[in-house]
């Protein structure tokens, strides 16, 4: 039996749909569908170099990797994988055959550092660290029973606030990008990154498939968005949030626990069952509003470092 290596196909369904099918059975926290796939591929920066990975064995899917380069970083680079195998399928030299891929393409395009996320389980690490890679920082994937958890009520908005979603932008969402890249300064993170081609976020973030204007909560101050928790959902079960944030001058208002509990009640009203969210394992802040909501931590992940020479 023999493991390849090639780039997903752009336009091809059974590529989409295959990369997405492994991810959803190794990484089920994290929502992944034939559309997303594609249209990550179809819509990525150019600078990005964005190219998604499959691993075959006898004509079967058995691995995935995603890989690209940082463009938006300050920094010039640094680059990611993140190699994900079908867990029925591990041991056959699909991670290593697509992590040496990913490695040849990202050296070739002048990467220096690169950073994958490992689920935070002994073979995983074993696997990074074998390859060179050295551990940092962690982070937590946390789910939320909408279904039959107690989800406290939904606070009323202080005076001046109002609660808005996403879609009452649709005619100009350019404040949502301004609070979007203010929020993103201060996420934790191993690499410094900048929002600052609106053009681009409107590709990439806006109008994703995945991103649900109508759970989108945004709280306004004066008319100016000051706070936001970003809903992604798949159309039919499957709903998280994806980044909640505040503005720095509408900080320490509880602006953002307002937001998020205004997506999760409309989430909630509108038929879905469990909620999923993701965490950096420092950010005690954001850990403390979620436990207050009653998420419980499902998993960890690991962010693994290697240099290249």
């Amino acid at each position: 039996m023999t493991v390849t290596v090639r780039a997903l196909r752009r336009g091809d369904p059974a590529d989409a749909e295959g990369f997405a099918r492994i991810r959803h059975l190794a990484l089920p926290f994290v929502l992944f569908t034939p559309e997303s796939i594609a249209y990550d591929l179809e819509h990525a920066h150019p600078d990005s170099h964005y190219q998604p990975l499959l691993a075959e064995e006898d004509g079967e899917f058995i691995g995935t990797a995603q890989v690209g380069v940082i463009y938006d970083s300050p920094d010039p680079g640094e680059a990611y994988v993140n190699v994900y195998v079908h867990p029925e399928r591990t041991g056959r030299g699909a991670g290593g055959s697509l992590l040496r891929t990913a490695e040849e393409r990202l050296g070739a395009l002048g990467a220096t550092r690169l950073h994958a996320w490992v689920l935070d389980e002994p073979a995983n690490r074993a696997f990074a660290e074998r390859h060179g890679y050295r551990a940092a920082r962690s982070a937590h994937f946390l789910r939320l029973d909408l279904a039959n958890g107690d989800l406290p009520p939904l606070p009323s908005p202080p005076p001046g606030v109002e609660l808005r979603t996403a879609a009452d932008f649709a005619d100009d969402p350019r404040p949502l990008f301004t609070l979007d890249a203010e929020t993103l300064l201060d996420e934790p993170s191993d690499v410094d990154r900048e929002f600052t081609d609106y053009e681009a976020w409107l590709e990439e973030t806006w109008r994703h498939p995945l991103l649900s204007h109508e759970l989108t909560s945004v709280a306004v101050v004066d008319g100016r968005p000051a706070a936001f928790s970003a809903a992604r959902t798949d159309g039919g079960t499957w709903y998280g949030t994806v980044m909640t944030g505040t503005a720095r001058a509408f900080r320490s208002r509880g602006l953002a626990k307002l937001a998020k509990s205004d997506s999760l009640h409309r989430a909630r009203a509108a038929g879905f069952t469990e909620a999923f969210t993701g965490n950096n394992s420092g950010n005690g802040p954001m850990l403390a509003i979620n436990k207050w909501f009653g998420y419980e931590i499902c998993a960890t992940e690991v962010k693994y470092v290697r240099e290249l020479v």
